[in-house]
């Protein structure tokens, strides 16, 4: 079976999933994918991508395993 990584390039996606997290805790990668749903639903590509990658960057954040290499 193929195993996925997620990657997240840029600090301001793991400050916006830290945010969500404080705020929602469990719930914060259902609120970023709302989020980015709406941005995407009203054209706004630029926070749409935005959303993605915070919720992106919740999933590693909530990996207990790290998986490839930590900087």
């Amino acid at each position: 079976m193929l195993e996925q990584t997620q990657f997240v390039v840029d600090r301001e996606a793991y400050e916006g999933a830290a945010a969500l997290l404080d705020t929602f805790g469990e719930s914060a990668l259902a609120e970023a994918a709302t989020r980015a749903e709406r941005s995407r639903d009203v054209g706004n590509h630029i926070h749409y991508t935005r959303w993605c990658r915070v919720g992106r960057a919740i999933l590693v954040l909530g990996d207990p395993q790290p998986a490839g290499m930590v900087h």
